[in-house]
């Protein structure tokens, strides 16, 4: 399965934040939308980079951390990114090893979508109950008598 129908799926509306935000409009956009990541982009279409729980946990923890710091300081600038035509499997395998939970969608360098760890799990386990209802229609219907 491409990343184009994990996106039908779910929509392709992306929360972003411009690089001058403060941290606490980032507390609050995360908190408001309940997501766990934002796309940082100061012109709304471009990934400057991206934002997530685990950066600002990093901030906080080495001290000099304020609610009037800016995502700029706090963002990840080398942003993994997809494209609408790669499969859920290499992605899965991607964010493994790249240890990220949120990859920005991207078409000739704009942000068309974002995909989580969740997502990507979520439409695992739907092609799975797929399988799964094929194969019990299966062994009900029974198997031809063989000779």
């Amino acid at each position: 399965m491409r990343i184009s129908e994990v996106l039908r799926r779910k929509g392709a509306t992306v929360t972003t934040i411009r690089s001058d935000a403060t941290l606490a409009e980032l507390l609050d956009l995360l908190a408001t939308r309940r997501i766990g990541a934002v796309v940082v982009s100061d012109d709304g279409s471009r990934v400057d980079g991206i934002v997530s729980e685990r950066d600002i946990v990093l901030h906080l923890r080495d001290g000099s951390a304020s609610l009037g710091a800016h995502v700029r300081d706090l963002m990840s600038a080398e942003v993994v990114t997809c494209a609408p035509e790669d499969d859920l499997e290499s992605l899965a395998r991607t964010m493994t090893d790249r240890r990220v939970r949120h990859l920005p969608v991207v078409v000739d360098g704009r942000l068309v979508g974002i995909v989580s760890i969740g997502d990507i799990v979520k439409q695992r386990l739907d092609e799975l109950e797929g399988e799964r209802d094929e194969l019990v229609k299966y062994v009900q219907q029974g198997r031809p008598a063989t000779a």
